[in-house]
């Protein structure tokens, strides 16, 4: 009988893909089960509202490692698994069929999943979501055949598909209750130079606006009918208002969560053999001095090397600063850091040309974050100034003639 350990991954997306690389890349020798509810291969999430939605890439050139490197590698992939709960006390994870998985470590990268608020009309044909690479091409049969589309929610994902959808010629609607687009994240100043520039490509904004259904007729969906008694008339209706964690399991095991399952900076839950990764996963973040869960690739692809560590008893913490990017029409974004309390945004360059960088200063000055737009190779330099934690001279900051590294106060 072996007396190498057993290490399971729950979730195959990128994180648990990573997690599994990241063992083998340190020598881990015992048995790797990594157990994915899907039928696909692990893969990249972004190119779902990117380059896959846009025609430009396939699954094969989003899929994180090939079916031939699990084998060479001994990791025993089984895909369309998944787990019902897990036993703290046995060491065993369940699934559907009643039999168990015993571990000896466990690693929950569950990810997220679509929000799918109780609208009537929404279990229609016609109405669609996004979070899988079948949803991505539902949509681009959707793109491809034209007419209309009506969109609720104006976040990252609504955005990015109603910009892919307008470079087809596709009529698009935005359904928002907020008053600017991605207001949570970036706030009014730069909701704004969104929301402008989807106007600019004719986009049609429904703000501060309430969903009260999605019409259907022959059950199919027709459109939306707003709370103000207006309907929109549409041939396809996404859905995109953010996603949920999928943390019931880790919840009813007794693990530690709140909007997330909580870990420490070295990625372990409140049980010492079991580590989160991924968007599931809220950190108390050695950095940023404050707990976090974000829902951004990076962190997918980033935490499992210090995952790994961690289970494997070698001392590591995560430190990264939260990352993501975008791409609408003209407009390339990287945003760093994380800033949903801010005393000011500080502008160094032309919002109206769509070539900044933007900084969200606190109350003491120093900048909680950072996003450069249309300008480059300064990514690094905006990490080092909220890394730093020093106060910075806004003015300076303002100032595209002084260096990045020579604005603190």
């Amino acid at each position: 009988m072996s007396t190498q350990p057993t290490f399971v991954i729950v979730g195959g997306g990128l994180a648990g893909a990573k997690l599994a690389e990241a063992l083998r890349d340190k020598d881990f020798a015992g048995t790797v089960i990594l157990l994915s509810q899907e039928e696909h291969l692990p893969y990249d999430r972004p190119p779902l509202s990117k380059e896959h939605l846009a025609g430009k890439k396939s699954l094969d050139g989003f899929t994180v490692l090939t079916r031939q490197w699990y084998r060479d590698h001994h990791i025993d992939l089984r895909l369309g698994t998944e787990v019902t709960a897990i036993d703290r006390s046995a060491k065993t994870v369940s699934l559907p069929d009643g039999s168990t998985i015993s571990y000896d470590k466990l690693a929950l990268a569950t990810g997220s999943r679509s929000r799918r608020p109780p609208i009537p009309g929404s279990d229609a044909d016609g109405v669609h979501y996004l979070r899988t690479v079948d949803e991505s091409d539902a949509l681009v049969d959707v793109l491809a055949r034209g007419g209309r589309l009506a969109i609720v929610g104006a976040g990252w994902i609504g955005l990015e598909i109603a910009a892919n959808a307008r470079e087809k010629g596709v009529d698009v609607t935005i359904v928002e209750a907020a008053e600017l687009p991605l207001l949570a994240a970036l706030g009014s100043e730069m909701g704004a130079v969104f929301a402008d520039l989807h106007r600019e490509h004719g986009v049609d904004f429904r703000f501060g606006a309430k969903v009260e259904a999605i019409t259907v007729s022959d059950g199919t969906a027709t459109g939306l009918r707003l709370g103000d008694g207006t309907t929109i008339d549409a041939d396809a209706v996404l859905v995109a208002v953010g996603a949920a964690p999928n943390i019931e399991i880790a919840d009813a095991a007794g693990l530690a969560t709140d909007s997330g399952v909580l870990v420490d900076a070295s990625l372990t839950t409140s049980d010492p053999d079991i580590v989160a990764v991924g968007d599931i996963a809220e950190q108390d973040h050695p950095v940023l001095h404050h707990r976090i869960r974000v829902e951004h690739w990076a962190n997918a692809l980033n935490q499992p090397a210090v995952a790994a560590a961690t289970m494997l008893s070698k001392s590591a913490t995560y430190e990264k600063l939260p990352y993501f990017y975008t791409d609408q029409y003209d407009l390339g974004m990287e945003y760093v850091g994380h800033a949903t309390d801010y005393a000011q945004v500080v502008v160094r360059g032309d919002t109206a040309k769509r070539e900044f960088v933007a900084f969200w200063l606190g109350a003491n000055n120093t900048v909680k974050a950072g996003m450069n737009v249309n300008i480059w190779d300064v990514t690094d330099a905006v990490k080092a100034l909220v890394a730093s934690g020093r106060p910075v001279d806004p003015e300076l900051l303002a100032n595209p003639e002084v260096g990045l590294d020579s604005v603190y106060a």
